[in-house]
C-alpha cells in the first residue's frame, strides 16, 4: 500500500475503511486479524477511539504500512477537531518570559491572579510602567553595569526593582560627599565584633543613603547592587541579598558598593562577587576591579596585611589570626576572608572564624525575605 498524503484532514477510520474494500475485508476479518474486539475496531473506525502506538504498529503490519502512517494521521485528525487554544495562554507566556511570575507571587512582590489580563496589570504596578511592550529587564539593561557585563535577566530586574521600592520607604539625609567620607570612618569602627552591623543602616542614613536587604532569588546570583532614586536619581540605594550570612561577605561587599557610590558609577549590579566561584576572578572591569581593591583597602589597609602576610607565611594559625585582628581592632572573619581571596589559604580553612550575620543585621535593615514580607504601595 502506498503512503497518502490527505488533501483535506480524515479521521483514520476513513482510510481504514478503503483498506477493508480495497481488500474486501469486514470489520470482523480486520479485528480476528488483529486479535481485537469488534466493539474496539468499530469505535477505531468512527473515531470513537484514538489509535495509540500499539494500535498503529498493529494496523501496519495488516496493511503493510509503517506505524508512523497511522500516527500522524490519528495525530492531524487531532489536532483538526481540536479548539484554538485561549488567547491567554500566549499572553501568560510572554509575561512568564518578561518576569519571574512564581516567585513574585511567592515572596508577595504581586498578587496572585487568574487571568492574564489581571497578571499583567500587577507586573505593570509592579515595575511602574504604562506598558510591558518593552520588557522591564531590558529597559533596566540599558543603564545598569553588571560585574561581567552580561545582560540583566528578567529575576534579576525584579529584585532591583523590588530594593528600589523598599528604599523609598527609608528616611536618610541628603547625601554629600562630605557625609560620605565621614560616615565611611564611622562605619570602619564598626567591624570589629558582629553584633555592630546593627548600627549599619543608621550610619548609612547619616550618610544619605538608603540601605536595604532583599533575599535573592533562585539563579540570579545577586551580591548587590547600587541604585540611585530621586526625581533627578540623586538619592544613592545600596542593596544587598546577604545570600551568604558571613561576616567577611558582608563587610567586603558592603564596602565594594560604597566605592561604586563614591565614584557615582551609576547603576551597579554585582553578582558571584566573592568567593573561590567567582565569575571575573581573573579579569575583571576596571571599575570592579577598582571597588575591590577599595573594599579591601577600606577592611584592612593593604601595607599592613602586607606586612602580616611577611611575618607568618605559611604558618596562618588561629592564635596569630586573632592577636592580628585585635591589634587593628576588625574581627578575625575579616582577616580570615582576605586570606582567602589572596590565595594564602583555602576556602575552607578558619571557617569557624566566619561569624553569621544576618540575622543581626535583618533586625536593623529593612528586609524582604526569609519569612519577612514588607508591604509597599508607592
Amino acid at each position: 500500500m502506498s503512503t497518502r498524503t490527505p488533501a483535506e484532514v480524515f479521521p483514520p477510520g476513513e482510510f481504514i475503511r478503503e483498506e477493508l474494500e480495497e481488500r474486501g475485508w469486514t470489520q470482523s476479518d480486520l479485528a480476528r486479524i488483529l486479535g481485537r474486539p469488534l466493539p474496539t475496531v468499530n469505535q477505531i473506525i468512527t473515531g470513537k477511539k484514538s489509535i495509540t502506538p500499539a494500535t498503529a504498529r498493529e494496523l501496519a503490519a495488516a496493511f503493510g504500512t509503517s506505524p508512523e502512517f497511522w500516527l500522524n494521521l490519528e495525530a492531524a485528525y487531532r489536532l483538526s477537531i481540536a479548539s484554538d487554544p485561549d488567547d491567554g495562554i500566549r499572553r501568560r507566556a510572554r509575561l512568564y518570559d518578561i518576569a519571574p511570575v512564581k516567585d513574585m507571587e511567592r515572596r508577595h512582590w504581586i498578587k496572585r491572579t487568574s487571568s492574564a489580563e489581571e497578571l499583567a496589570e500587577e507586573l505593570k504596578g509592579f515595575f511602574g510602567v504604562e506598558s510591558l511592550d518593552q520588557p522591564p529587564h531590558m529597559t533596566l539593561a540599558a543603564r545598569m553595569r553588571t560585574a561581567r557585563d552580561e545582560k540583566v535577566t528578567a529575576a534579576q530586574a525584579a529584585w532591583c526593582r523590588r530594593a528600589a521600592r523598599l528604599a523609598s520607604l527609608v528616611q536618610v539625609a541628603r547625601f554629600s560627599g562630605a557625609k560620605f567620607e565621614r560616615g565611611c570612618a564611622k562605619l570602619h569602627s564598626l567591624v570589629a565584633f558582629p553584633e555592630q552591623v546593627r548600627e549599619v543602616p543608621r550610619a548609612l542614613a547619616e550618610m544619605g543613603i538608603r540601605f536595604v536587604v532583599v533575599e535573592h532569588l533562585p539563579k540570579t546570583k545577586i551580591d548587590g547592587a547600587v541604585l540611585w532614586i530621586g526625581r533627578n536619581a540623586e538619592s544613592p540605594v545600596i542593596a544587598l541579598s546577604m545570600r551568604y550570612h558571613r561576616i567577611d561577605w558582608f563587610w567586603h561587599t558592603l564596602a565594594h558598593e560604597l566605592s561604586h557610590v563614591r565614584h557615582q558609577d551609576g547603576y551597579i549590579l554585582d553578582t558571584d562577587l566573592f568567593g573561590a566561584a567567582r565569575g571575573y576572578r581573573e579579569a575583571p572591569p576596571e571599575i570592579e576591579r577598582r571597588a575591590d581593591s577599595e573594599a579591601a583597602e577600606f577592611l584592612i589597609r593593604k601595607p599592613t596585611l602586607d606586612s602580616f602576610v611577611r611575618r607568618v607565611r605559611p604558618y596562618y594559625s588561629k592564635d596569630r589570626i586573632i592577636q592580628f585582628a585585635n591589634r587593628i581592632h576588625v574581627h578575625p572573619g575579616i582577616v580570615a576572608g582576605q586570606l582567602q581571596h589572596r590565595g594564602e589559604v583555602g576556602y575552607s580553612a578558619n571557617r569557624e572564624m566566619l561569624a553569621n550575620v544576618r540575622d543581626e543585621l535583618t533586625q536593623a535593615a529593612l528586609t524582604d525575605g526569609w519569612g519577612r514580607i514588607v508591604s509597599v504601595d508607592v
